[in-house]
């Protein structure tokens, strides 16, 4: 896995984070919410938007994620906002993209060690160009 698709990853891994936190407030909450239903809006286009980018990239998406769904609501969103059903974007950020962090966790993981030996290797190459002089 190259650097780009460990960042789209990692930040896909954040935002599923931000849906719990909506989701955890319950249906009732994000209904009579309009703020909360504006920011569940800017998750999904986001996710959209890197699903995109990592099926652009050729990472295959696991059992249960579809990248070319999550585009496809993206470009509703942006399209057609006029038009969201909000129990619909109820159910896609509750049932549909909840279940995205359990088939994602292996590529989150992989992108994790990417990422980390990336920080190692600058750290190494940093600390190899110094030496110690003496006053």
């Amino acid at each position: 896995m190259d650097r780009k698709a460990a960042k789209e990853l990692l930040h896909i891994q954040g935002w599923l984070g931000r849906i719990e936190e909506i989701v955890d407030r319950g249906k009732d909450t994000y209904l009579a919410d309009d703020l909360l239903q504006e920011a569940g809006d800017s998750l999904m286009m986001k996710l959209g938007e890197a699903a995109n980018r990592l099926s652009k990239l050729g990472v295959l998406a696991p059992d249960g994620v579809e990248w070319a769904i999550a585009v496809a609501n993206r470009n509703f969103i942006i399209h057609q906002y006029d038009e969201l059903n909000r129990v619909i974007t109820w159910s896609t950020i509750s049932v549909d993209l909840l279940e995205w962090k359990a088939s994602l966790a292996s590529l989150f993981h992989d992108a994790d060690v990417v990422i980390e030996y990336e920080s190692e290797s600058r750290s190494i190459q940093g600390n190899s160009g110094t030496t110690a002089s003496s006053g």
